[in-house]
């Protein structure tokens, strides 16, 4: 339980009378952590004067001038001489440090050497205790144990609570506040006083709440650096929603998004959840190194992680020991260590709904073969013979080559140990990549291209499209016995395991969009990788259900090539048939290939399916259900007398739904040494670290695995002195604009005292007790009278306590910057509620999207449909190029964990909700509502301003609204109806209205909603 003097509550430093006891960790060493541990603190390379302040027994054993500090003398103290020094050479902290102890910062510590030096740790660090509630004398006023702690402190500085808002105000407030939404005119006159159960309830409270973790987790839909390619990570957003809807248990929140992977018999859900740690920026610039950003991106997920499950700023130990906090260097890198073993890899993520879909073709398809397999004796006979005949052919010996780029149009391919090439980094939409080979063998007559899954890809392949294929254009390969004189070898027949039908080239923007671009292109079967054509290309995609399979490509040559014992290999790997966009992620490109060449011709057992040889060449007795699936799907597809079936079968493949690249973690089959970084340079590898954790912090349970799972349950287990308080105090933060902890991202020494710290102790002990219950805490906050309170502040209160870090009155803010956009849209009757999908593209300026302002060209294609009126949560987020409204009024990017965003105030905000696109279709919608509703003009004007401000507006208020409108009236039509073309809604027909009425109604909406009352919550 920490206990903070009244005194120095609100004012960490000031003064006490020598009556009180100087407290070590609420009063002193905030001083030292201030003012003296950049130079006597944690960070051992740093010390000066062989003098550390932020450990007892260093301190007490003093420097190498001498004692610092005497207990109970503070007249034999080094440290009060050299504070109170006046000569600038002596004196502590030096004046190039910029900083002066004050008088009462002197006294203070003065006082504690003469008290005896009593030593403490950091509160932040210890085990929170569940505090007593405190008595008050006006009970009456209390709702629950919230406002014991609040009201206790208010009538020790005598001050009086403000009397609750007026109910219009508090609904307002809580539906701001639960949601993101204002209140409808129908809730507003409700009689119901259930509203707080209503709104939890909501599967908007999701929405409200998810964009709070989104930034801590830095979410966006591109992957960041120069290229900022887009990515569709919305299921991961999605999961957030549905997490803080269903109220999962906070500790097992945290835990499914670090390590959801490792959980036992993880579901897509769990897979999903370890989106947070794929959020981190990816760097694919042409000359990019893979490995420096998988390392840049394991920092990124020890500052988030820092930031918004441990409260501490674990960063500023990347390059050295901590300056203020316990975190050493080793320590940094012992929780680097878990992360290290993380491969970057997709999933085909499918809604529930879509999965339904295709399990039921699935089986569907299941039960067509399940049927020809038993529907005669023979069918068993000639399959088995089939198989039979297929083992008895003789097994190429094909020879891998161990390929050499030359060069690269930006896109590189690094070798692995099978002596396959992945294709990493930057990919271009079409280009020749060149690889040089030798290898031992006499004769040549034939060529084999595999396409291969790796996990770096998306959906794992085998391509680099969004949907995880690629095509091949033509298939060229030179030889010689001189490397300097090589020809083209001439291939006359292709055969591929997988042939589709011609079709033209798919290019669009994104795997939802229905947009094309015109191109002559088409893909299709083997023979189009040898007929000389750019045009044209082999593609083994098929279906969604098949896409990913990865695929054989075998060549004969015309005659053989006779290479007198060494064969010197040139091959180009020709790729045009991606997209008309580099930089959007249009690429069409293999993923990761393997060349190899043999001295015999190819049979039908190498031109198998790579899936279906595997299971073939697997004794019958070991083959999986999957496997023996495969198998005879193989065989019917290739048998005639089930032609009819095959066909019918490959029409319902068709209808299976596409899924969607989702970016999750998963753990790398090899174990990965991790080794310090000197100051943090990965080029400068020092002595290997074991996964550990910061001793400061509770210690990990004694024999479990050293894996990320253990540390994600280390992060949210009951003992962590930090978990349950940091996300307490965040929770508050939002619904007062401050939390408990101001600092909300640094719990450390060099955090400010929290305004009431018994009550952050007391908040954190519930939600542990609770089950990790977040929706419990929401309703303990927004029951309590102090969360009721009228916002209106007193002049009083005003000058002496600016910031309401008493809590006297009631919150007022402005807005997140999607809520301004959400009253913009639920105001004026244009907001599409639907929830999760797709991000979408919401009227921006195209120029944004164009160089210089974007490095390459990316696609925005702006909705068309109610699309474009969905909440901002599902607005497609760009890192370098953020949706110019939402930066506006304060959005981060994405860039890096956020846990308090900035509140400002500039003239930008006005211009934007006056004159940005959306705002004035707002304006247009919210016109129509005023035009279409009954009653007379006044009361038509009033229900409008309740709409946007949720009151009435009072006789002045309505009549300089109505002058408003008397006045547009006379606006010209012909400007009216430039207007209307520019702005007109896509989802209103307003050609009933009398251009004149329409005018007139939307002058006063684009007033009511650029009132500042409408983005305030009051």
């Amino acid at each position: 339980m920490m206990r903070f003097p009244i005194s120095i509550s609100l004012a960490l430093l000031s003064a006490v009378s020598a009556a009180e006891k100087v407290d070590f960790t609420t009063q002193i060493q905030p001083i030292f952590s201030q003012n003296c541990y950049a130079c006597h603190g944690p960070d051992e390379a740093t010390v000066e004067g062989g003098l550390r302040l932020d450990v007892r027994d260093l301190a007490l054993k003093g420097g190498d001038s001498g004692k610092a500090i005497v207990p109970g003398d503070a007249g034999a103290s080094l440290i009060l001489e050299r504070i109170t020094h006046s000569d600038p050479d002596e004196v502590m902290p030096p004046p190039d440090k910029k900083k002066r102890l004050k008088p009462e910062q002197v006294a203070l510590i003065r006082q504690w050497i003469d008290e005896g030096a009593e030593w403490g740790v950091h509160w932040a660090f210890l085990p929170a205790e569940r505090p007593p509630i405190p008595t008050v004398k006006d009970s009456a006023w209390v709702k629950n144990p919230i406002d014991h702690f609040i009201l206790s402190k208010l009538e020790a500085e005598d001050v009086k609570p403000s009397p609750p808002a007026d109910p219009a105000t508090f609904l307002r407030r809580l539906s701001l506040d639960l949601t993101g939404l204002p209140p409808t005119l129908g809730e507003l006159s409700a009689t119901a006083n259930d509203h707080a159960e209503r709104l939890i309830a909501s599967p908007h409270f999701g929405e409200r709440w998810a964009r709070e973790w989104l930034d801590a987790a830095r979410y966006a839909d591109s992957a960041g650096y120069e290229k900022d390619l887009p990515r569709y990570h919305h299921f991961y957003r999605d999961w957030v929603v549905s997490a803080m809807n269903s109220n999962m248990p906070y500790d097992e929140f945290v835990v499914k998004q670090i390590a959801g992977d490792l959980l036992p018999d993880a579901t897509q859900d769990d897979r999903i959840a370890t989106g947070f740690l794929r959020n981190s920026m990816t760097n694919e610039e042409g000359g990019a190194k893979p490995e420096q950003f998988r390392i840049e991106g394991i920092f990124d997920r020890i500052d988030a992680i820092g930031k918004s499950m441990l409260g501490l700023t674990a960063q500023c130990a990347q390059c050295h020991t901590h300056k203020y906090d316990p975190l050493t260097h080793d320590e940094y890198f012992g929780m680097y260590a878990f992360l290290n073993g993380i491969e970057e890899t997709s999933i085909p993520a499918v809604t529930p709904s879509e999965k339904i879909t295709t399990d039921a073709i699935l089986a569907e398809i299941s039960a067509i073969d399940e049927g020809i397999l038993k529907s005669s004796p023979d069918v068993e006979v000639a399959f088995a013979k089939w198989q039979r005949e297929m083992l008895a052919l003789p097994r190429t010996e094909w020879h891998a080559l161990e390929l050499y780029q030359l060069g690269d149009s930006g896109q590189k391919y690094l070798p692995q140990p099978d002596k396959s090439v992945i294709n990493m980094g930057y990919a271009n939409t079409r280009g020749t990549e060149v690889f040089t080979s030798s290898l031992e063998i006499p004769e040549i007559r034939s060529a084999r291209l595999e396409v291969m899954n790796d996990p770096y890809l998306p959906m794992n392949g085998p391509g680099r499209s969004t949907r995880g294929t690629g095509a091949l254009t033509e298939f060229v390969l030179r030889a010689g016995t001189d490397p300097e004189k090589v020809e083209q070898l001439k291939f006359t027949n292709a055969v591929a395991s997988v042939n589709p039908k011609v079709k033209p080239v798919d290019h669009i923007a994104h795997p939802t969009d229905a947009k094309r671009q015109p191109d002559n292109r088409t893909t299709g079967p083997a023979s189009l990788a040898l007929d000389n054509d750019l045009e044209t290309s082999w593609t083994h995609e098929r279906d969604p259900a098949r896409n990913n399979d990865p695929a054989v490509l075998t060549f004969e040559l015309e005659k053989p090539f006779e290479t007198g014992g060494t064969a010197h290999f040139k091959y180009n790997l020709v790729q045009r048939a991606g997209g008309f966009n580099s930089d959007d992620n249009q690429t069409f490109n293999l993923g990761r290939i393997r060349l190899s060449v043999a001295a015999t011709l190819p049979n039908a057992l190498d031109q198998l399916p790579p899936l279906v040889s595997q299971a073939l060449l697997t004794e019958p007795a070991e083959r999986t259900t999957e496997q023996e699936r495969r198998l005879f799907a193989h065989w019917r597809e290739n048998n005639p007398a089930y032609a009819a079936e095959t066909s019918g079968i490959e029409t319902l493949y068709a209808k299976v739904p596409a899924p969607t690249w989702a970016l999750v973690a998963a753990e790398t089959k090899q174990k990965r040494e991790t080794r310090l970084f000197e100051r943090g340079e990965q080029t400068h590898p020092m002595h290997v670290v074991r996964p550990h954790v910061p001793a400061f912090l509770h210690p990990l349970p004694p024999g479990d695995p050293e894996s990320r799972l253990t540390f994600a349950k280390w992060l949210v287990d009951p003992k962590s002195p930090v978990a349950a308080r940091v996300m307490v105090n965040r929770i508050w933060q939002a619904y007062f604009g401050t939390g408990i902890l101001e600092t909300s991202e640094d719990f450390g020494h060099q955090a400010a005292a929290p305004s009431h710290p018994d009550l952050l102790d007391w908040l954190a002990v519930e939600f542990m007790e609770s089950g990790w219950d977040m929706k419990h805490i929401h309703r303990l906050i927004v029951t309590s009278a102090t969360y009721r309170q009228s916002s209106v502040m007193s002049p009083a209160m005003r000058g002496r306590d600016p910031k309401n870090r008493l809590l006297a009155h009631g919150p007022r803010l402005r807005v997140p910057a999607e809520t301004v956009r959400d009253i913009q849209l639920a105001s004026s009757g244009l907001l599409d509620k639907s929830l999760g999908g797709r991000s979408v593209f919401p009227p921006a300026p195209g120029y944004l999207f164009e160089r210089p302002v974007s490095y390459g060209p990316k696609t925005w294609f702006i909705e068309e449909d109610s699309n474009r009126y969905r909440r901002a949560l599902y607005t497609f987020r760009f890192r370098s190029v953020p949706y110019p409204m939402l930066v506006t009024f304060d959005a981060p990017p994405g860039a890096v964990s956020c846990v308090r965003r900035n509140i400002s105030t500039t003239p930008l905000q006005a211009l934007v909700t006056l004159n940005e696109q959306v705002s004035l279709e707002a304006a247009l919608g919210l016109a129509h509502l005023i035009l279409t509703d009954t009653g007379t003009l006044p009361e038509r004007i009033s229900r409008a301003f309740v709409r946007c401000t949720s009151r009435k507006p009072d006789a002045e208020e309505t009549a300089a609204l109505a002058t408003v409108y008397e006045t547009a009236l006379t606006a010209d039509p012909e400007q009216v109806k430039v207007f209307l073309e520019s702005y007109q809604p896509v989802t209103l027909d307003l050609s009933a209205h009398p251009l004149p009425e329409l005018s007139a109604a939307t002058a006063v909406a684009r007033v009511l909603l650029n009132l500042d009352e409408t983005i305030t919550k009051n």
